[in-house]
C-alpha cells in the first residue's frame, strides 16, 4: 500500500530528534554544530535565516559526506515547513550521522530566531 507524504513524515518523526528553532540555536551553539537549510537554492536566495548554510535536499547526502565526514558532527536541518527537514534528517541518520536534529517549525519562526 502506498503512503502519503504526511503519513511518511509522521512515521519518520517518531524515530527522529525534532526541536524548535529556539532549542536548535541553543544546542547548536553548545555543540559547535551547523544549521542547514535543505530548500532549493532559489528559495534560499529569496529568504533565509542568518547563520545557516544551504545544501538542497537533492544533493544533501553527497555534499555532507564531502563537507562533514565526521559522523559525530551536530547537524540541525530546516526547510520551510518541516517536511523536507524530516526526510533529510532521516536520510542523514541512514548514512550514519549520529547527532542530527530536525527543526520542525515554519521558516518565519526560524528567521525570527536564527
Amino acid at each position: 500500500m502506498l503512503k502519503t507524504v504526511p503519513q511518511v513524515v509522521m512515521q519518520a518523526q517518531k524515530s527522529l530528534n525534532c526541536i524548535t528553532a529556539d532549542e536548535a540555536l541553543t544546542l547548536c551553539k553548545k555543540m559547535n554544530g551547523i544549521i542547514i537549510d535543505v530548500r532549493e537554492s532559489i528559495e534560499y536566495a529569496h529568504k533565509s535565516a542568518s547563520n545557516t548554510m544551504n545544501i538542497p535536499r537533492g544533493i544533501l547526502e553527497m555534499k555532507m559526506l564531502e563537507l562533514y565526514p565526521n559522523s559525530e558532527k551536530a547537524i540541525f536541518i530546516h526547510c520551510a515547513s518541516g517536511v523536507r527537514a524530516i526526510l533529510s534528517t532521516e536520510q542523514l541518520k541512514r548514512f550514519g550521522y549520529k547527532n542530527v536534529w530536525s527543526i520542525t517549525c515554519t521558516l518565519e519562526d526560524i528567521c525570527q530566531v536564527l
